[in-house]
């Protein structure tokens, strides 16, 4: 709590919140760096709404208010820099109209107006712009008339701390709150460019005990010091922009053209991703895909029997981390096995608290339902009776050797896609042709692979589910329409073989390799509906993939599913939260899944659950899903 005479609190806009804990305030400042032109305010506006800024600002003066007639018609009766920076106002100064043109430019790019009023006449301009959150210079921190004109608006104020002392910031912080005006504070070096060993970014802390949102006013050269800001606590950043740092004029030479802003509002945001709360370690969906892969489990060093008491020299470690920890080790001695465990075998938590009951209770699925299987575990899974098997292929699988059997297996068969070869991801989405012909012949052969297969599935026609592609690494990319057409061109060149090809939606940030990416095609709905209607294609649905892009967009579940449902010929069902948490246990993630379930009762399609790792431990998370389903009605 602070310690300062009025209770602290967040500014609060129409549709934003500015404080501790929100999105950090971006505003994009254009101050003077238009040079008095209006286009270029208007790019300048462009360049602020393209980076993802939260406002654009400019400033507003009245000459005549400012400065006695005197000074204004001979600038050498003042000071020496009197006599270049007044001619530079006088050029860079806006007309009425062009201000309100810029307001309105604003509001189709869909980017906050601010402005700073420099001088009461100028603010009473700004109130018919309809101005909904103020900026202060710090040249008018002790401008104590103005900030009660301000006050008196009833607008949020953002006040700049350049040149003052801190008993001048706490002076005029106590006078707006005496009047219970909603302000910040923006910590800042009133020089530009402001030498690094001057900005004292520490300052930020104590600027906090005012009891009102904190932020960094940036003079400096580049973009590394806001985020050290933001780092440090502050929750609004401001930053000079400009088309050209090369221009005349004061600010350029401390601004950030169009790359740089964009970096910095592209580096906020993941600085605050990164930052966390602090409070619990989680591990996150890849590290959790790589714990899995490079730790170790307690494995046995021999065959044993069911009825074996383990024993020390019965147990030894070795990857991957499937089955017990070896954190667990002193359980695991002296317990009397239930069941058969072969040498290199791992050690599973079932072996400690006896034998789990993994009957299915599928007298509620009325739809045709399946387990998804590799090759080493398809016997496994046809043993549990599904409908449907959904082979999932690795670049490998495309020629393991199949035994065939004497008579058709009584499934249908579905073949998931590889989804990279040769350490690198199939993406038939790709600008590179070379990568689009490698994806393109790979898919290919699953194809063929899957025609050959099927032949001993009598389930019906075979299908392939297909992850088009359209990732990258390091930056989203915006091709989105060219990305569509490019894979639609490489599936026109596939032979179908008389299968289902099943293309499938993506997450947002999918994990790949250990690491996150982004998705940029077959994200939203429209994608794929627009890419399977071009093509004359039914999709799969994959239900978690589509709440992580629900919650990354802001668009309803529902809505996803009614628009993509008409098209849905198989789905994938797993719970989800957040933008990346995938392949959750039913029940155990956002989904509404009544809803959900009824929802999906107008349609008619095969599904398999896609629990992660739910084929562990005898497809214990695959059971447990189709029991959890069956309970809440079936599908």
């Amino acid at each position: 709590m602070s310690d300062s005479p009025w209770s602290p609190r967040p500014i609060k806009l129409r549709d934003r919140v500015i404080g501790e804990g929100e999105p950090c305030f971006i505003i994009a400042e254009a101050g003077v760096n238009h040079n008095g032109s209006l286009d270029l305010a208007l790019q300048l506006v462009d360049m602020a709404a393209q980076a993802g800024a939260d406002a654009v600002k400019f400033q507003k003066r009245h000459l005549p208010s400012l400065y006695p007639p005197g000074l204004l018609a001979d600038a050498n009766t003042a000071e020496w820099n009197f006599q270049y920076l007044l001619p530079t106002l006088r050029d860079t100064e806006l007309s009425d109209d062009d201000f309100r043109r810029i307001r309105a430019y604003c509001d189709e790019r869909g980017i906050r107006f601010m402005c700073t009023p420099w001088d009461e006449r100028s603010l009473a301009f700004l109130e018919e712009l309809d101005v909904e959150l103020y900026k202060i210079a710090s040249a008018d921190l002790v401008n104590l008339p103005l900030l009660e004109a301000v006050a008196a608006t009833g607008k949020p104020m953002i006040i700049s701390t350049g040149m003052a002392t801190f008993d001048e910031i706490e002076a005029s912080a106590a006078f707006l709150g005496e009047r219970d005006a909603e302000f910040a504070v923006l910590h800042c070096v009133s020089t530009y460019p402001a030498p690094f060993e001057n900005l004292n970014l520490r300052f930020i802390e104590r600027l906090k005990s005012l009891g009102v949102p904190v932020g960094y006013s940036s003079h400096e050269r580049g973009i590394a010091m806001p985020l050290a800001a933001v780092t440090l606590g502050a929750c609004i950043v401001e930053k000079h922009i400009t088309v050209d740092r090369t221009l005349p004029g004061p600010d350029h030479p401390a601004s950030v053209e169009a790359a740089g802003i964009q970096k910095l509002v592209r580096d906020i945001r993941n600085l605050e991703l990164a930052l966390g709360d602090g409070r619990e370690k989680t591990l996150s969906a890849a590290e959790l895909q790589n714990r899995q892969v490079l730790r170790k489990s307690l494995v046995a060093t021999r065959d044993l029997p069911a009825g074996t008491v383990v024993e020390r020299d019965m147990i030894t470690t070795m990857g991957p981390g499937k089955g017990l920890t070896p954190q667990r080790l002193d359980e695991l001695l002296g317990v009397t096995l239930h069941r058969d465990v072969a040498a290199d075998e791992p050690f599973t938590e079932a072996d400690l608290e006896g034998p789990a009951d993994l009957t299915m209770h599928t007298g509620n699925l009325r739809r045709r339902w399946g387990l998804k299987a590799r090759f080493h575990d398809l016997a496994e899974v046809q043993a549990m009776k599904p409908e449907l098997v959904e082979l999932h292929f690795s670049e490998d699988d495309i020629g393991h050797p199949f035994i065939a059997p004497e008579q058709p297996f009584e499934q249908q068969l579905v073949v998931h896609a590889p989804e990279f070869a040769g350490q690198r991801l199939l993406d038939l989405c790709s600008a590179d042709p070379a990568v689009r012909t490698v994806a393109r012949d790979l898919i290919q052969a699953t194809i063929d692979r899957t025609a050959e297969l099927g032949r001993h599935f009598a389930g019906g026609t075979p299908a392939v589910v297909i992850h088009v592609g359209g990732m990258s690494m390091d930056e989203p990319q915006l091709d989105i329409d060219e990305q569509l057409q490019r894979a639609a061109d490489a599936f026109r060149s596939l032979d179908d073989r008389g299968l289902t090809l099943l293309p499938e939606n993506l997450p947002p940030r999918p994990w790949y390799f250990g690491g996150q990416w982004f998705q940029n095609a077959f994200t939203h709905p429209d994608h794929l509906v627009s890419f399977c209607t071009e093509l004359g294609l039914g999709c799969t649905l994959d239900i978690s993939h589509a709440q992580l892009w629900c919650a990354h967009s802001g668009m309803p579940l529902q809505e996803f599913v009614d628009r993509t449902l008409p098209i849905a010929r198989h789905l994938h069902l797993a719970d989800a939260a957040g933008i990346d948490d995938e392949g959750l246990q039913i029940g155990e993630g956002v989904i509404d899944w009544r809803a959900l379930l009824e929802q999906l009762e107008r349609a008619d399609f095969t599904w398999v659950p896609e629990i992660w790792s739910g084929h562990l431990h005898q497809h214990r998370g695959f059971v447990h899903a189709i029991n959890r389903i069956s309970a809440l009605g079936g599908l």
